[in-house]
């Protein structure tokens, strides 16, 4: 599995953020897209959202397309500072015991 970790300061609300990102999923299906989680850090500014691909060819389709793009600066963008981005593949999960 592969995947994206961004990290960024909230401008706008957590609800806006939320909102944005489930518009996201429910209008640009993109294929190989797993799942999104979003954190909302304790001081209500710092956010961290990972993001869960089939494959980094699936990933990569969606960064290199225009219109994600044009999505991005017009609904995310707005709404956050200071993002950063790392990519690479996800590791298999801890499990306790």
């Amino acid at each position: 599995m592969y995947g994206t970790v961004m990290t960024a300061t909230l401008k706008g609300s957590a609800d806006q953020l939320r909102s944005a990102a489930e518009e996201w999923a429910m209008k640009r299906p993109a294929p190989g897209f797993r799942r999104e989680e979003i954190l909302i850090g304790d001081d209500g500014r710092s956010v961290v959202a990972v993001v869960f691909f089939d494959s980094k060819e699936d990933y990569e389709r969606l960064a290199d397309d225009p219109e994600q793009d044009t999505w991005w600066s017009g609904q995310m963008e707005p709404l956050l500072s200071d993002v950063t981005w790392t990519d690479g593949s996800w590791q298999e999960p801890l499990t306790p015991g």
